[in-house]
């Protein structure tokens, strides 16, 4: 195990991270596509997009060649993957449950990884690893639920989600920066699953407007 967490094996570590993304996020499509009782086509358009979305944002960000998702036939085989088992199983009756729960945090924890290091990885700074490691992470699912006429996760109104994903991406940049990334790594998928699956049990979101009071002016004695 030690072996495989090398620091020579971060790249081939990240790619892994970044395929088991994209079939959680494949998976949790095919489950918004069965709510919305879409036919198969429907199925693989929302699972692929919410399964790949997020990386060729990233990829085409980075403007470093063509996006992996289109050279690399695993990202497609492995997303469709994803949809497939969610279209064969009925997965939508475990969407509240601890199981569901957990997939949706180690998706958006592995994914601001994979983003946040392949971004380092071309010679970026810290603040673009941090961004696009966040898009990375939500970007699918933003694209998925505007397809599917959804307010994306992204825009507030539920448990910390993109605010996650912003602190797994900067635990990760500043581990890589102390020329540990393996601990940026394992720490960034504990930091994200904890906080994600603590956000999901216990309602933590960040304020909105709605919660927001000016302080009254003291010219009108308060």
């Amino acid at each position: 195990m030690a072996g495989w967490l090398s620091p020579e094996n971060v790249t081939g570590v990240t790619r892994v991270l970044d395929l088991s993304g994209v079939f959680a996020n494949g998976t949790l499509g095919g489950v918004l596509a069965r709510s919305r009782r879409l036919d198969l086509f429907g199925f693989l358009v929302i699972g692929i997009v919410s399964g790949l979305g997020g990386g060729i944002l990233r990829d085409t960000l980075l403007q470093h060649g063509t996006p992996v998702a289109l050279t690399d036939y695993s990202y497609l085989t492995v997303a469709t993957a994803g949809t497939l088992l969610a279209f064969m199983a009925d997965l939508s009756r475990h969407t509240s449950g601890w199981a569901f729960n957990m997939l949706d945090a180690v998706a958006l924890s592995v994914w601001a990884i994979a983003g946040a290091q392949k971004t380092l990885s071309v010679g970026l700074g810290w603040l673009p690893a941090v961004l696009l490691g966040t898009i990375t992470a939500v970007g699918g699912g933003a694209i998925r639920d505007l397809l599917l006429a959804r307010t994306p996760a992204i825009f507030g109104g539920n448990p910390l989600y993109a605010t996650v994903a912003v602190l797994v991406s900067g635990v990760m940049v500043l581990c890589s920066r102390l020329g540990v990334p393996t601990v940026g790594i394992l720490a960034g998928i504990v930091l994200g699953v904890s906080l994600r699956l603590a956000a999901l049990t216990r309602g933590w979101q960040l304020p909105g407007s709605r919660d927001w009071r000016p302080q009254a002016s003291r010219g009108r004695g308060s």
